[in-house]
């Protein structure tokens, strides 16, 4: 038997990963590093894919800016994992990039829109 098709996943668009991971903690109190992969992969309806080669080197530069906040925890398999959540600079971050995601959106489907 042939194996359904499976939807096609796309790699996440240059500087928006930082983006998608407050916005995923803004709508969460706190998560560790795979469910935030899997927030965002669900809630794009499994169009991105997040790497974990591009996922823990922004959680980890996010805590260093201080937007992120990360305590070690367990999770429900027993697991040691860094939990994340939202600190008042990431709020203002999340702010301020989506203000420029949405300003960039609107350049860009004005240039293809047709004439």
């Amino acid at each position: 038997m042939t194996p359904a098709p499976t939807a096609a996943r796309d790699e996440i668009p240059p500087g928006t990963l930082d983006l998608l991971i407050l916005k995923t903690l803004a709508r969460h109190d706190e998560l560790h590093g795979f469910e935030i992969a899997e927030a965002i992969e669900r809630g794009s309806r499994d169009v991105l894919q997040v790497n974990e080669g591009s996922l823990y080197p922004a959680l980890q530069r996010m805590l260093i800016k201080g937007w992120l906040a990360g305590e070690w925890g367990r999770t429900s398999e027993n697991r040691r994992a860094r939990y994340y959540r939202l600190t008042a600079a990431g709020r203002k971050q999340l702010t301020t990039e989506l203000d420029a995601y949405r300003r960039v959106s609107t350049a860009i489907a004005r240039i293809l829109s047709p004439a």
